[in-house]
């Protein structure tokens, strides 16, 4: 296994990634270590509770924090960067708190990982961070660029970098399907554009696909899972049925589709049988890191309404059946 006998550090890791990236590795691995970095003293003392497991370790810090991020990674083996301001009406409001946190704090988890001799460090995207229209889909797309080109800080034999960017993932805090459970109590679900789709990725899927590509990783990558798509409406009915649904408009900085692979990342891009690689434009990228996958057709792009892999009625309400027993 990947992980096994190695020492990890996730920033954020108190939050839903973290911790559940923290359970699975548990469960299906056996690392050294486990350190979780996190500035909230209240989420580390209930999360030291909930695993009760001696491979973690409890550190507070925040990623503004250069000098505690680098002593947090003495002797660290795999970074895996989570920590993130992710509500977008939260960072439109405070866009300044998200440029430090989002992008400062990228670079200030990249400048840890060189200086501590990281083998590897993954940063966790999204598919904001695409043809971005609000200030978090903005950040996210620096760090990206940030994490891809930091390799060329590393050196042949230095920490390599890479992103694994993917969709929206079901019952994450802020997500709409929590949202929606709660609105069908109340009797009226809303919802912005009647139109829109979104990617969906179970946190499961999202943990192993980041497990597998930090296995899979050369440095400069940006991975992508193939995962379904779902209309809004379908969802709403999937969970509330019969339930009065109010159309609100959309909010500022909300697309009506997400993109996960732009036409222009398209042309550099491989295509496996269950994910995408994006490979790194720069000079240090080596063509023969990934020798297998088949070339794009020119002008393709992978967004969520041109998907072809669509989540039916019957499969939403078993992933909705799964969370609700969690």
């Amino acid at each position: 296994m990947i992980l096994d006998d190695k020492t990890i550090l996730v920033t954020g890791g108190c939050g839903f990634f973290g911790q559940n990236f923290v359970r699975l590795v548990l469960k299906n691995q056996n690392p050294q270590s486990i350190r979780i970095y996190d500035n909230r003293e209240l989420a580390q003392v209930e999360m030291r509770r909930k695993f009760n497991d001696p491979r973690l370790r409890f550190l507070i810090g925040d990623v503004r924090d250069k000098e505690r991020l680098s002593r947090a990674m003495n002797g660290v083996d795999i970074v895996v960067h989570a920590a993130a301001l992710k509500h977008v009406p939260i960072c439109e409001y405070n866009p300044i708190e998200a440029v430090r946190t989002n992008i400062d704090g990228t670079s200030n988890v990249i400048e840890a990982a060189l200086d501590n001799g990281v083998k590897k460090a993954v940063a966790i995207s999204t598919d904001k961070a695409v043809r971005p229209v609000n200030l978090y889909g903005a950040t996210k797309m620096v760090a990206e660029k940030l994490f891809v080109q930091a390799n060329a800080y590393s050196g042949e034999k230095g920490t390599i970098f890479s992103c694994v960017r993917y969709g929206n993932v079901v019952g994450s805090s802020g997500s709409v399907i929590p949202l929606f459970m709660e609105q069908k109590r109340q009797g009226e679900i809303t919802v912005t554009d009647p139109r829109m789709t979104r990617f969906w990725i179970t946190m499961e899927q999202g943990i192993q696909f980041v497990v597998d590509s930090i296995e899979k990783m050369r440095g400069g990558e940006i991975f992508v899972p193939k995962i379904p798509s779902t209309k809004i409406t379908d969802l709403a009915d999937a969970i509330a049925p019969n339930t009065r649904m109010k159309i609100v408009g959309v909010r500022p900085g909300e697309k009506i589709h997400e993109e996960l692979m732009t036409a222009e990342e398209s042309a550099h891009s491989k295509e496996h049988d269950l994910f995408f690689i994006i490979e790194s434009e720069f000079p240090f990228w080596n063509k023969e890191n990934h020798k297998s996958g088949e070339s794009l057709p020119e002008g393709f792009r992978y967004a969520s309404d041109t998907n072809k892999q669509w989540l039916t009625n019957d499969q939403v309400k078993e992933i909705l059946k799964n969370l609700e027993a969690e």
